[in-house]
């Protein structure tokens, strides 16, 4: 499991929380219950590691709407949605809102563990990305302005001679900027070169 991940269930039933929570406990996942999306926003625990297990039905905004609102709150935890009132075309529009899985009431023990899993890892590997581009941008902030000049045209596949006369300076000194720019961005070759500035969104030049 992620370290210090944890699983924040929103439902108003008491008991379905203190259920789940003695569930995901007992296989070593740490558990938070709020009765409500507000009281889930005033915990402010959104940038943990972790995810949500989520009711459709709860007092004041609905897990369906919430769900559709996270990107907004800025809140990019995956998310579980759970209901006893549950139907095809809810399910279709939790699905393609990102929802990891939508599990009707009552279900099996092992499938919400499941699709917690499932979550957790979806939110481990958001973090790993996020994090390495982050790094990504700190190589990025080490070029001079010429070299950041000379990356697109080097991952468009342009010659150094090309580059030269585009730049209005010399084979030799794109040259340079070049291997400074292979160097600084820690790239062992063009395509890796490429892969990163991809990660960036750095685009190629026609």
């Amino acid at each position: 499991m992620s370290e210090n991940a944890i699983v924040h269930i929103i439902d108003d039933d008491e008991s379905l929380c203190d259920a789940l929570g003695r569930l995901l406990r007992s296989v070593g996942i740490e558990a938070r219950a709020y009765g409500s999306v507000q009281q889930f926003l005033d915990a402010q625990a959104q940038g943990d590691p972790g995810c949500i297990v989520l009711d459709v039905r709860l007092p004041g905004i609905s897990g369906l709407d919430f769900q559709s609102q996270l990107a907004e709150l800025g809140i990019h935890l995956p998310v579980v949605l759970m209901t006893g009132h549950g139907d095809v075309p809810m399910s279709v529009r939790a699905m393609k809102a990102g929802a990891v899985d939508f599990l009707p009431k009552p279900f099996r023990d092992q499938d919400m563990l499941d699709a917690v899993t499932r979550a957790l890892d979806q939110d481990r590997k958001r973090r790993d990305e996020e994090k390495a581009v982050s790094q990504l941008r700190h190589l990025l902030e080490s070029l001079t302005r010429r070299e950041r000049e000379v990356l697109p045209l080097v991952i468009s596949g342009l010659m150094n001679k090309q580059i030269a006369h585009r730049l209005e300076i010399s084979e030799i000194t794109v040259k340079i900027h070049r291997g400074q720019v292979m160097k600084k961005m820690q790239a062992r070759s063009l395509a890796d070169l490429v892969r990163t500035a991809e990660m960036l969104g750095i685009k190629r030049t026609n």
